[in-house]
């Protein structure tokens, strides 16, 4: 695997595990914000690194859903994971965020469902 792809499987691992670290606390110290971005973070890195890994440029202006897009064009399963409760997905990733727990907690939701295909896979 090229050391691109690594690095961002890597760094969306990590943001994948703030965000769960943030999801599990306590109701009441629940910091919605972080969980969000470490999730929106963890969404595109988890693509990127899929798509640097089978080298496909990418552009700086990638969206989730044009990132999303990519992946489903070479691996058509990737239409299992559902994106549409992402309503950021269409926006670039620094420009949004949600704070309403439904919202955060299915962005989270889908960066731990691109995570699990991606383990499935062998990807990671």
């Amino acid at each position: 695997m090229n050391a691109r792809s690594v690095a961002f499987l890597k760094e969306a691992e990590k943001k994948l595990k703030t965000a769960k670290e943030e999801m599990f606390k306590p109701a009441e110290d629940i910091v919605s914000y972080s969980v969000c971005k470490n999730s929106q973070f963890a969404i595109e890195n988890f693509l990127k690194g899929y798509l640097a890994k089978k080298e496909v440029t990418l552009q700086s202006n990638e969206t989730i859903n044009s990132l999303y897009t990519k992946c489903i064009a070479i691996d058509e399963n990737f239409k299992t994971i559902d994106i549409n409760a992402i309503g950021c997905k269409n926006h670039a990733i620094d420009t949004r965020y949600c704070s309403e727990i439904n919202s955060v907690s299915a962005c989270f939701d889908t960066a731990d469902n691109i995570d699990t295909y991606l383990r499935k896979n062998k990807i990671i």
